[in-house]
């Protein structure tokens, strides 16, 4: 296993976001996507997640929609440098907040006009519902997670990923593999899951063929492996298969070599 540690730029927050270091045996996988799962924990990290706050969970997996961590980071730190006070916790900041000037703080992240209502609608919720931060986190802890994630997919501004983020990081619940655009690609990219499915059957079958301990780590490294490697316009192994470590497990559905040609693997011939 790799000794760098999990970058901080992240949505899991890297070493300092919770969770634990754990090892697994890759020669008791036994699927081929476990197969892949544990050759990524090997080439970079594998640990079990939880331990995270969740409404500052939620609020970070929010300023991450449809940006880049190292867009979202910023915005976070300058939000809770701003919002995150010692007498009045993040969820009553956020829900007394001037959108204005949440939007201003925000701006890194990109439609901050959108992200900046959609965390005051939330903080609302959280209040309204649980009365606290703390109590929505100890809902989260404690309640089953198909309910939580019910509970969660009812807010505005938060999908399924945003809801298995908050499971896994927050939660610490085995079994959850969250599913963002990296994930979605490599894995029809790979031929573990059908060309045309989509991010919930994806996370079907994730969560079916990885053992519960492993999810979280294979959530997390595979968006590393994708941003190092199995990029969505120039996979590695487009010049050189040798060069991806997943190259004797990867169906390349969608990448052809010959003709220097990428598509999505819903867009490959049949």
């Amino acid at each position: 296993m790799s000794d760098d540690p999990e970058p901080a730029i992240n949505i899991s927050g890297g070493a300092d976001g919770g969770g634990m270091a754990t090892d697994f045996d890759p020669a008791t996988a036994e699927t081929r996507t476990e197969v892949v799962v544990d050759r990524l924990g090997e080439l970079y990290w594998q640990k079990t997640y939880g331990g995270q706050d969740a409404f500052t969970c939620l609020v970070r997996t929010i300023l991450s929609q449809n940006t880049s961590d190292k867009a979202s980071q910023p915005a976070h730190d300058a939000l809770i440098d701003r919002y995150d006070g010692t007498t009045v916790d993040l969820a009553e900041s956020l829900a007394n907040a001037e959108q204005s000037l949440l939007a201003e703080t925000i701006k890194t992240a990109g439609l901050y006009n959108q992200k900046s209502e959609i965390l005051i609608d939330a903080a609302v919720w959280v209040l309204e519902e649980f009365g606290s931060a703390s109590e929505f986190d100890s809902y989260v802890r404690g309640e089953s997670p198909s309910t939580v994630r019910e509970t969660l997919l009812e807010v505005r501004g938060v999908g399924p990923k945003t809801a298995d983020c908050i499971l896994l990081f927050a939660g610490g619940r085995g079994g959850v593999f969250p599913v963002d655009t990296h994930v979605h690609r490599i894995y029809r990219r790979m031929g573990i899951a059908a060309p045309s499915a989509t991010h919930e059957e994806v996370r079907a079958v994730l969560e079916r063929d990885v053992p519960a301990a492993k999810c979280g780590f294979g959530h997390t490294a595979t968006i590393q492996f994708g941003r190092e490697y199995c990029t969505a316009r120039k996979p590695a192994c487009l010049e050189d298969p040798e060069a991806c470590p997943m190259a004797d497990v990867c169906d390349q559905v969608g990448v052809y070599p010959e003709t220097d040609e990428v598509v999505d693997p819903a867009d490959a011939p049949k």
